[in-house]
């Protein structure tokens, strides 16, 4: 079901959707074109404020998906932006992961500093007793399934990558081809995005979006470890059900299209996913720059295994 109140007059989407929950006050942060946006309240199910423009850096644009993180009472918020300050990837891509801090978790993020080079998008920051660890997706254009995948590095520091990121997904599947032909004749381009990090008992999960919003393959899946390793570099998570089965967690329905790139938060025992979708009559017309807005559904993690209850009208 619909997450946050869509204004329709001055829609600026909410693709993207990154909750936190800090101070006692739950936060949502969306992709914008000109900035990260953010959301907040007092209750995970309603009442959200839009609170504008959280960062944004002067003579950039294209600001995708966020994800932050409180160490020791400053914020840190790792997203990427079309970067000219360095050189692109082998297909032009200018997309560059930096992390802006901020005192407080409506910000304003500021002092962006660059710590990847093009192509790195769609973080997540995660902290364990191992240290903090960086999930991030790039680009490859060797291998039989070239296009976007998702890598993770360790941290020294909140500015640090370590500089020995490890594979944690590839794309296996040709409902993760996001453009066939792309740069060649039958080489099709892939995309692996997305990644959501979290342990839940014996397990160890990555989720991950396929494919692209404007598909009708683009869904939510998983990879899953058992282990109770906690230095995440070193954990070899493994696709559900197998490498060669589509098997979505989320993907289009009866109401929605567009499901994707998720974050998660877990409430009285209870796992939620807050993503981005669209209805197949959103009424914002052919105009609207994102017609994706955030939702929220439950996630049942068992044994290795997520399902998720999704209703247009309730949670």
């Amino acid at each position: 079901m619909h997450l946050l109140k869509i204004d329709r007059e001055n829609y600026i989407g909410q693709a993207d959707p990154y909750i936190l929950k800090a101070e006692g006050r739950y936060y949502i942060y969306t992709t914008g074109h000109d900035g990260i946006y953010a959301y907040s309240s007092d209750s995970l199910f309603d009442g959200w404020k839009f609170e504008g423009r959280v960062m944004t850096v002067e003579g950039h644009e294209g600001f995708w998906a966020p994800s932050v993180i409180e160490i020791d009472g400053t914020y840190y918020m790792y997203t990427s932006f079309e970067f000219y300050g360095d050189t692109p990837d082998r297909g032009g891509h200018r997309q560059t992961m930096h992390v802006a801090t901020a005192d407080n978790p409506l910000g304003p993020f500021e002092n962006a500093k660059q710590i990847l080079h093009p192509f790195s998008i769609d973080s997540h920051i995660v902290k364990n007793e191992s240290g903090l660890f960086l999930f991030y997706s790039t680009n490859r254009f060797e291998g039989e399934r070239i296009g976007t995948y998702i890598v993770v590095d360790r941290m020294l520091d909140p500015f640090t990558p370590e500089g020995k990121p490890q594979t944690v997904v590839v794309p296996t599947l040709d409902e993760d081809i996001y453009r066939k032909d792309r740069y060649k004749k039958g080489q099709h381009w892939h995309t692996i995005e997305g990644a959501f990090y979290f342990r839940e008992g014996e397990w160890q999960y990555v989720m991950y979006s396929g494919n692209c919003f404007e598909q009708p393959t683009y869904y939510i899946g998983y990879a899953r470890a058992k282990t109770d390793e906690t230095d995440l570099t070193k954990i070899k998570f493994e696709k559900y059900p197998d490498d060669n089965t589509y098997c979505p967690v989320l993907s289009a329905n009866e109401f929605e299209e567009g499901t994707g790139h998720h974050s998660m938060i877990k409430e009285n025992g209870q796992w939620y996913a807050i993503y981005h979708a669209r209805d197949y009559d959103d009424g914002l017309g052919a105009d609207a720059f994102d017609a994706r807005n955030a939702r929220i559904c439950k996630l049942n993690v068992k044994d290795g295994i997520i399902t998720a209850e999704r209703y247009k009208d309730r949670i």
